[in-house]
């Protein structure tokens, strides 16, 4: 039994112009992404392979892949090696040549794999928030604070338990610039890392009547296990915009590691960003809660792809 909600409120004009703002342009572009994807004829190229995806733990852990991977595997007769790891991990796996294709959600971690040249055809895949969740005693006296600057600061002047990730992923990076953006550089005692996922980290906070930095998702998957609570809301829920959490997609480069799966890689882009998948994200809820919202489709499209030497969508073995 999931335990009662204290830490949200109805939805205001602030979070319905967020969330729209945000979605800007899905409506009237999906007609012209509905045939971006694959095909049977694409499909027969790829079909008994596997896609080696690399991804934060926040997609994976509140069952969003398993929701909705059975829909690809089966379309294209292939199957999803979805590993889960820290956005800064994911994209160290990709350089490394283990990877096919990036879900991840640091941009300017992503914007240096690009400009490297690593990977291409990145695509806004979709957003939630990041909230700062603690004991609902909160010995720093941050509850309802629209700064998560001074919400740090103050967590930092009281002296109180922060649990940070330690990991170089999305969310680690986030809280980093949170605190350069604070002007305070955390350590001591009561500074903890932990050098693991989220769901960890929200276990270590719990434990310890921490706080921490989350992604709302996670964070609202694991609620019903833990005695934390939101204090400090993100843009979803009219919080500062500072806590904006994009995620995006990518293929990684075929140039430069030739056993990446192109092919398989840009069906799947096709599929992840196509107005049937980008519904089925919107509809994934965990205890009654969206945790997802769709980004792929922009009011201004740009389908242009890098296409590598010698590679053809109608190449195959046969």
């Amino acid at each position: 039994m999931s335990k009662q909600r204290n830490d949200g409120h109805d939805g205001t004009a602030s979070r319905r112009a967020f969330l729209a703002a945000a979605a800007t342009g899905v409506t009237g572009a999906l007609a012209g992404c509905a045939g971006i994807g694959g095909g049977q004829e694409e499909s027969a190229g790829v079909s008994g392979e596997t896609l080696t995806l690399t991804t934060t733990t926040s997609t994976y852990d509140t069952g969003l892949l398993d929701a909705i991977h059975p829909d690809f595997e089966e379309m294209y007769g292939v199957s999803v090696d979805a590993v889960a790891q820290g956005t800064g991990a994911a994209l160290e796996s990709a350089r490394n040549g283990d990877s096919d294709v990036v879900m991840v959600h640091a941009r300017g971690l992503e914007d240096e794999f690009l400009r490297n040249g690593y990977g291409v055809n990145r695509r806004d895949l979709m957003f939630n928030d990041f909230v700062i969740v603690g004991p609902e005693s909160d010995p720093a006296g941050i509850r309802g604070m629209d700064s998560a600057t001074e919400a740090l600061t103050a967590i930092a002047d009281a002296e109180a338990t922060f649990v940070s990730r330690g990991d170089n992923s999305g969310t680690h990076t986030k809280e980093l610039n949170l605190w350069e953006a604070a002007g305070t550089e955390p350590g001591g005692d009561w500074y903890q890392e932990t050098g693991t996922g989220m769901g960890e980290a929200l276990n270590v906070a719990n434990q310890q009547d921490g706080y921490t930095l989350s992604d709302r998702g996670t964070f609202i998957s694991q609620r019903s296990e833990l005695d934390l609570v939101i204090l400090v809301q993100g843009p979803i829920e009219d919080g500062p915009e500072i806590l904006a959490n994009p995620y995006g997609i990518m293929a990684v480069n075929p140039g430069v590691h030739d056993n990446a799966n192109y092919d398989l890689s840009m069906a799947y882009i096709g599929w992840i960003t196509s107005p049937e998948t980008q519904q089925a994200i919107s509809e994934y809820q965990v205890n009654g809660e969206q945790l997802f919202f769709p980004r792929a489709v922009s009011e201004d499209p740009d389908f242009q792809q890098y296409v590598p030497e010698g590679w053809s969508s109608n190449s195959t073995d046969g």
